[in-house]
């Protein structure tokens, strides 16, 4: 009784040692798991337009979606998009949605995000067809009172961009021809249409964001030419400004992973920069 009874009982501590194994067995794995899980970065996640050259498209062909790869894989992570038409809404239906973290391209100090430091700081750019000879360089050129000019308009209610204002300060009106930055969204590029305009010569000059002239000026067939628009602030109008990225307010450590970002590599996002024909002004 008391050897068959110490049997039992030996044969219980056996499975219950079994059992104590398996479980930590799997304890240890969970846990490996877990630091595995721990270890592999959060992708990049970017708040983006899917159909606006240079800036990006859903193909990643614009100089954003570039830049943003070189930061996911210098922290060897991936891009995952949240896709908006950047109009109105945008914020609202990406980035503080929380749905994405990060704005690739946003006016420096802009409310109501929080900004980065400037990545790079560009201006409004005369773009006229060379073969026209005309150098329009300042917006008091008298020749603006007798050609066609292009400008763009900035919003869903028709805003005007800043080279608009300043001309309709000087009483330019009647002869100025505007152009929607969103142009037919059913088409690729919508934005081009102003730079095309001047290319086909429906406008002889047009004042248009110096990023978009220069990348769809290189791709037209006649030779275009690109003044940066001065004065360069012209009254309380500025016609220069800093691009930078753009978290939501209250995510300080992505800011600080960007900005540390933004001042290692300038050089690199530099050298797209220039692959995609961005004008840039000093400060």
């Amino acid at each position: 009784m008391s050897v068959a009874g110490t049997c039992i009982r030996g044969a219980g501590g056996v499975g219950s040692a079994g059992a104590s194994v398996t479980r930590v067995a799997l304890a240890i794995a969970a846990a490996a798991m877990s630091v595995v899980l721990h270890a592999a970065p959060e992708p990049l996640r970017v708040c983006s337009d899917p159909n606006n050259l240079p800036f990006s498209n859903k193909a990643g062909e614009g100089f954003e979606n570039r830049i943003a790869e070189a930061i996911a894989r210098d922290h060897g992570t991936t891009v995952q998009y949240t896709w908006w038409a950047e109009r109105r809404g945008f914020l609202r239906n990406t980035l503080n949605a929380g749905t994405c973290d990060v704005v690739m391209g946003y006016p420096s100090h802009a409310d109501p995000v929080a900004t980065t430091r400037p990545y790079y700081r560009s201006t409004y750019v005369f773009v006229t067809r060379r073969s026209e000879h005309l150098h329009v360089r300042s917006l008091d050129d008298p020749i603006l009172r007798k050609v066609r000019v292009g400008v763009q308009l900035m919003g869903n209610d028709g805003a005007n961009s800043p080279p608009a204002h300043a001309l309709s300060n000087r009483g330019i009106v009647s002869n100025v021809v505007g152009y929607t930055v969103y142009g037919d969204y059913r088409q690729p590029n919508p934005a081009s249409s102003i730079v095309s305009a001047v290319a086909r010569g429906d406008v002889d000059v047009a004042a248009v964001w110096g990023p978009l002239a220069g990348f769809f000026a290189a791709r037209q067939r006649v030779r275009l030419d690109l003044v940066p628009v001065t004065p360069r602030v012209d009254g309380a109008l500025p016609q220069a400004f800093a691009i930078s990225m753009a978290v939501r307010k209250r995510d300080a450590q992505r800011l600080r992973v960007l900005d540390t970002y933004i001042q290692s590599h300038q050089r690199d996002i530099d050298r797209i920069l220039d692959e995609y024909h961005v004008p840039r002004v000093e400060e």
